[in-house]
């Protein structure tokens, strides 16, 4: 597989805006922009495994993407929310 410098900066991108809406959907748990562009490339690899499982489609194109990774993101959030605080949230 090949990445072009185009295709890094758009994965780098919607890994920014997911992360981003995941840190203010799940609030107090943001990691710094490095931390959210890791949880949003992250949460978009689960969502990319997750959904087609599920036969969810929300459309094509890189909204679509960024909110695949936005909701994938929100999960990882939470479970290490769940893993810091030993259950409680």
């Amino acid at each position: 597989m090949y990445l072009s410098n185009e295709s890094i900066l758009v994965i780098l991108f919607v890994g920014l805006i997911a992360g981003w809406l995941a840190g203010k959907i799940v609030r107090g748990t943001g990691f710094g922009l490095i931390g959210d562009i890791l949880i949003g490339i992250a949460g978009a690899l689960v969502a990319s495994y997750l959904f087609p499982k599920l036969g969810l489609h929300l459309g094509v194109g890189l909204v679509s993407e960024i909110i695949y990774s936005a909701i994938g993101a929100v999960l990882l959030l939470l479970i290490v929310r769940l893993v810091r605080t030993g259950g409680r949230f």
